[in-house]
């Protein structure tokens, strides 16, 4: 297999001046690894000196340098502007009544389809719009950012990305570092998981959900908006659990909303937060305000269900449901780049394309297009306009070093050795380990670069 043989054994002095093929291409895309960080800091809530992951600066600098990259992974920020707008008030309300109020803290909608909220330790805050088209009313949405909140305020998210961001930071840069020499092409490169930074945030404790839970409801009432609201996420959460398991990716996904959950809540509605039952749940203006994503939950359906189909490797029956989505959305920048992604995991390429074009021209200024379209690109050895798309890419998305290393690649492919050699060596200032690094290395070395 490729990942047992050495760059040397595999490829000696030839590099790409020979056939490129799809294990050559896919062991080229390996993982390469990074250090971590260590911090110290205060609990705001308990008061206690705790060792974490991240200090405040490094908890900042993360969150800076990564949510990009995740948001990115999801299909980025919805291209509604009012929408994002509306959910950006309605979080910071949360934000600026909790324990940590100095926190730069926004939110927004990102275009990905499965159920899934997500905090980044210096208060970056998403919500799919997979969850966001079952929720009922602002209040439910009020808890979900309560919860997200909590975990910023509590350190939860900071605890959790000292221990894994740093060193996940290819899997957080984007699918194309996640692949190995013999993964399958339906879960390499042309992956649709969801695992990115906000899984690595997720892996949270009993406890840290039983606190967040606390901190939502009091952030929740303290904005004036009514508990129940929490008690009917909980409970759509539960739900859907229910009803798809394995559905809810990050937000809860070690301890989903169990029963006994739901009934601490409510438990907690009825003794301590009785007098504010009263308060309203602004159901008609969370109606308003989410009208455009509501209409388009017939094609995230479909999408849900290609998305569940490419998972089992059933391509073509994905292809199908991606096809009915394109159909009910025509201009949806997830469901074009779903479809093209199912296309390209059948090697049709070409057919790919066609819908890759599609999703640049709908989202221009979202990067994961102009990424997939790259190797797409160099899949079927059309390097130039593959070097073409990773610099935008990389125009609109900078500091992923995967990208660099393509671009060398792509470089390669036109015989421009100085322009690949410049990016491989670039690469090599960021990354030192992996077949990917080792590769970079070995071309530098046999084209007498490096000793």
């Amino acid at each position: 297999m490729a990942g047992k043989h050495t760059v040397t054994q595999r490829y000696g002095n030839r590099g790409l001046d020979g056939k490129l093929s799809r294990r050559d291409f896919l062991w080229l895309m390996s993982a390469a690894g990074a250090a971590g960080l260590n911090g110290c800091a205060t609990d705001p809530i308990t008061g206690k000196r705790v060792v974490v992951g991240l200090n405040p600066q490094q908890e900042l600098s993360v969150d800076r340098n990564q949510s990009p990259f995740q948001f990115s992974a999801d299909f980025g920020e919805t291209q509604d502007r009012g929408l994002n707008f509306y959910v950006d008030d309605v979080g910071k309300k949360l934000g600026a009544v909790s324990h940590r109020p100095h926190m730069p803290y926004s939110f927004r909608v990102v275009n990905a389809n499965h159920i899934n909220a997500y905090a980044f330790p210096g208060g970056s805050i998403a919500v799919t719009r997979g969850l966001l088209v079952e929720l009922d009313n602002e209040a439910e949405l009020a808890g979900l950012f309560g919860h997200e909140v909590g975990h910023v305020s509590a350190r939860h998210a900071a605890e959790q990305a000292g221990k894994t961001i740093v060193a996940q930071a290819a899997l957080i840069s984007g699918a194309v570092l996640a692949s190995t020499a013999d993964s399958g092409l339906g879960n390499a490169v042309y992956g649709l998981g969801s695992a990115g930074a906000g899984a690595l945030l997720s892996h949270y404790s009993r406890n840290n959900e039983r606190e967040s839970d606390a901190l939502g409801l009091r952030y929740m009432m303290e904005s004036g908006y009514n508990p129940n609201g929490m008690l009917g996420l909980t409970d759509v959460l539960r739900s859907q659990n229910k009803s798809k398991p394995g559905a809810l990716q990050t937000m809860f996904a070690t301890h989903p909303p169990s029963d006994e959950r739901y009934r601490n809540t409510r438990r907690a509605i009825e003794s301590k937060y009785a007098s504010y039952s009263d308060l309203p749940l602004h159901r008609d203006r969370f109606m308003d305000n989410t009208e455009r994503v509501r209409r388009l939950k017939p094609s995230i359906k479909e999408q849900q269900k290609g998305e569940a189909l490419f998972a089992r490797k059933a391509f073509s029956r994905s292809e199908q449901s991606f096809r009915r989505a394109v159909r009910l959305a025509p201009r949806d920048y997830t469901a074009n780049l779903l479809l093209s992604k199912s296309l390209m995991a059948q090697e049709r390429q070409h057919e790919a394309q066609v819908y890759l074009d599609d999703a640049k021209s709908i989202y221009p200024t979202e990067a994961q297009a102009h990424n997939l379209s790259g190797i797409n690109r160099i899949s079927v050895r059309e390097f130039s306009g593959a070097y073409q798309d990773l610099s935008r890419y990389d125009r609109l998305l900078p500091g992923n070093p995967s990208n660099t290393f393509l671009r060398g690649v792509a470089m390669e492919g036109m015989r421009d050795r100085r322009g690949a050699a410049r990016h491989y060596y670039e690469y090599l200032r960021t990354v030192r380990e992996g077949q990917a690094a080792q590769y970079a290395y070995t071309r530098l070395r046999s084209w007498g670069y490096v000793n």
